[in-house]
């Protein structure tokens, strides 16, 4: 439990089922290993910064050089790769891990969350119950990952919804603190009913922080550029927040949780999906995986731990012996349960 939050602030320990395997791993990091892991590193905070602005930078310059040309596809994809890459980093500050100090961790995560759309305080809120409930009825996120796998034509027509912008809706909604239902407990979550105060209040004024923005946006892109800069606002930062993000977030997503076959754990309820050894893991890390976001049974296992340590991490446990039978997998792997014939209702999740 991160003992420096009070009661409705905290992401807890996952220890359910005495005995469980996630039990055991954490109890193999002593103090002293566990200490320089949770140690952050404002260098390396502004590194990720750096690599993924620099991105958004360097494709809008090319659109900005080349309008209007086909260059502007490639700008559109990259832009939304590193807005996705955006999400990670306001996860990181969700979990308090950008920054020790609190006014510049919430600061920037939520200057980035407006800019992406999604309201930190707010999402912070949902990803409480996520870590505290991973696939119980109090997870919000089990409507995204769970269930799995449906068949690749379910799949694939959800990714294709989601390229077209047509689900994006829901994802805003989801960060707003509105996750969709369960289709399999058909219970609706509502994330501010389980959080302090202070936390509910900051999410409710960060909703209207991130509207403020995105009403002021196209006004000054309008004044600064007239009807050009408009529609270079419209299409190399709306288009993409809308279509390219939207598939990587759910197959990462899906990657993270999806087709699990033991839900007792986090060892195997979330997983660990290799960006090293082969070239689809390294395209799994350009597009589905930035920040190190692919290390998940670590997350889930240690949230105290900011992304660029988990890597090491990963190494202390396997050394250990803590991700034996795990969920680690080369992203082939991992695609292929995902991607599966659906699974009839009598071979349900352990």
């Amino acid at each position: 439990m991160d003992t420096a939050s009070p009661r409705g602030e905290e992401f807890r320990q996952d220890l359910r089922a005495p005995g469980a395997r996630n039990v055991e791993a954490r109890r193999l990091l002593t103090s002293a290993e566990l200490a320089p892991l949770t140690t952050l590193s404002v260098p390396r905070t502004w590194l990720a910064l750096v690599q993924t602005f620099g991105l958004i930078a360097a494709a809008m310059a090319l659109a900005v050089a080349t309008w209007p040309s086909p260059w502007m596809l490639l700008s559109v994809v990259l832009i939304g790769i590193a807005q996705h890459a955006i999400f990670i980093l306001v996860h990181e500050a969700a979990h308090y891990r950008l920054f020790a100090a609190r006014w510049a961790n919430d600061g920037l995560g939520r200057l980035m969350g407006m800019a992406a759309g999604l309201s930190m305080c707010t999402y912070r809120v949902t990803h409480r119950l996520h870590h505290n409930n991973l696939y119980t009825e109090e997870d919000p996120d089990t409507a995204i990952h769970g269930g799995y796998p449906r068949g690749r034509v379910y799949l694939l027509k959800k990714l294709g919804q989601d390229l077209i912008g047509l689900n994006a809706w829901k994802t805003y909604a989801y960060f707003f603190g509105a996750p969709a239902i369960n289709e399999d407990t058909k219970r609706e979550i509502r994330p501010l009913d389980d959080t302090s105060p202070a936390l509910r209040a900051a999410a409710r004024q960060d909703r209207w922080f991130v509207v403020a923005f995105h009403l002021m946006a196209p006004l000054v892109a309008l004044v600064w550029g007239g009807a050009q800069g408009l529609l270079m606002y419209a299409v190399l930062w709306l288009l993409p927040l809308v279509t390219v993000l939207q598939p990587i977030l759910r197959l990462r997503a899906i990657c993270e949780h999806g087709a699990v076959s033991d839900l007792s754990s986090p060892l195997t309820a979330a997983r660990c999906n290799r960006t090293w050894g082969g070239l689809l893991n390294w395209l799994g890390r350009l597009v589905l995986f930035p920040h190190h976001v692919n290390h998940h049974l670590e997350h889930h296992l240690y949230p105290a731990v900011p992304h660029y340590h988990l890597p090491r991490l990963h190494q202390l446990l396997k050394d250990k012996g803590a991700l034996d039978a795990a969920e680690v997998r080369d992203l082939a792997d991992t695609l292929t349960l995902i991607f599966a014939a659906r699974r009839r209702r009598h071979e349900s999740h352990a």
